[in-house]
């Protein structure tokens, strides 16, 4: 176990991704043998290269929200508001009962509603300006997330988006867990949301040559570490953590999942969208992280990787991972059950990585099949492996050279 770092308590989470509606529901689906593909072709992605994403299906959002709700909020924000009530119920919290001021919140998002700037544009274009919605600006920006949180929960306190595209859910972890640990906050509602089923950005990466293009086989098109990848597979959903002091949590005899006890941050000042080659910012994210912990690389058994099924990302990522870990975590990345949802990712995985250090159970890599003899790492495939281990790495790499990595541990 760590000697150093502030450990903050994990006492809920909430998860909607393609893998399923609630926290529950995604563990099953990302450790079970019955693995259901959220992979769909919507309408809005016909005719591109990749006409395929993973979309959340069987949540009723009319039922769950309001009509002025609904009216105020981007499906981006829907979305983190339905995964923050999940996982404040999940921690035993009563937003009626708890100090407000007390209360933060930081929600990460790469892309805000840029679907709805799309639709927008079409409605200046097709009827003119007297048609744009006067909310625009206020619905579609990345911060509209984390505000429409704080309205839902009744949440004062320190209030904030992070982003740092696909470091960005876990950054707003890191984040969360250094203003309970500056005594600014009590609890902290934390983590990351997307929603971009958009021709435009679609059609943009396709351009990138970054999305694979399999439309034979959506379902195993996204398949990280595996030797026969070409491409990630964008998806959309929210995870939310609830973070509390460590001292808050046992006063109200919460139960603990897990510890966050380490953070780290970099930049690679390299490429808008590929990361240094050499893979020297992640690796400084993820020893930070370690020494924020007090914790050596030997401690580690676990890590929840970034691991997008890019050819690139990949291998770097295992190269650096095998650099500073050596070859005894066990190594896995969920992309293949959620897809890439981009400012999501981070806090979607860090949830996944808290379940597995609180079960004791890796989720295994879904689609890999042939390892890569250039990715020195052990991935886990097929079935779930149970593990003994205390500590636990998330690892997130972002477009613009964004890293970021957490050390998570068992209460």
């Amino acid at each position: 176990m760590p000697t150093a770092g502030y450990a903050a308590a994990v006492t809920g989470v909430g998860l909607l991704t393609a893998a399923g509606v609630g926290a529950a529901r995604n563990w099953e689906a990302v450790t079970g043998t019955n693995k259901p593909s959220g992979v769909r072709r919507p309408d809005e992605l016909r005719g591109l290269q990749a006409d395929f994403m993973y979309l959340v299906d069987g949540v009723d959002i009319a039922a769950e929200l309001d009509a002025n709700s609904r009216r105020l909020l981007d499906r981006f924000s829907q979305l983190a508001v339905l995964a923050a009530r999940e996982a404040v119920a999940d921690a035993g919290l009563s937003p009626s009962r708890w100090e407000r001021d007390r209360v933060a919140v930081v929600i990460g998002n790469a892309n805000g509603g840029l679907p709805g700037y799309e639709a927008q544009h079409t409605t200046l274009l097709e009827r003119g300006h007297r048609r744009v919605s006067p909310m625009l600006a206020a619905l579609f920006t990345s911060n509209s997330a984390a505000a429409g949180v704080c309205r839902d929960l009744g949440a004062n306190g320190p209030s904030m988006a992070i982003n740092s595209t696909c470091a960005s859910g876990t950054d707003s972890v890191g984040y969360a867990r250094q203003l309970l640990q500056a005594g600014r906050c009590d609890i902290a509602i934390a983590g990351g949301t997307e929603s971009v089923c958009s021709r435009l950005i679609v059609a943009s990466l396709c351009k990138t040559k970054g999305l694979s293009t399999r439309r034979d086989d959506p379902a195993g098109a996204c398949r990280p570490f595996d030797a026969g990848r070409q491409g990630f597979v964008l998806g959309e959903g929210a995870g939310i953590l609830v973070l509390e002091r460590p001292e808050h949590a046992r006063a109200r005899g919460a139960r603990v999942r897990a510890h966050v006890v380490g953070y780290g941050s970099s930049n690679d000042a390299y490429s808008p969208v590929a990361p240094h080659p050499d893979g020297a910012g992640a690796e400084r994210a993820v020893r930070e992280a370690l020494a924020d912990a007090g914790a050596g690389p030997a401690e580690i058994g676990h890590v929840n990787a970034h691991g997008t099924s890019t050819v690139l990302n990949d291998r770097v990522e295992g190269a650096m991972l095998r650099r500073v870990l050596g070859d005894h975590p066990l190594v896995t990345s969920t992309k293949g059950m959620t897809g890439h949802t981009l400012g999501a990712a981070g806090a979607i995985e860090t949830a996944f990585t808290v379940l597995a250090v609180q079960h004791q159970l890796v989720p295994p890599t879904a689609n890999f099949e042939e390892p890569d003899p250039q990715i020195p790492v052990e991935v886990v495939a097929k079935d779930a492996r149970p593990a003994r281990f205390d500590l636990a790495v998330k690892s997130s790499l972002g477009f613009g050279g964004h890293n970021a990595a957490l050390v998570i541990s068992r209460p």
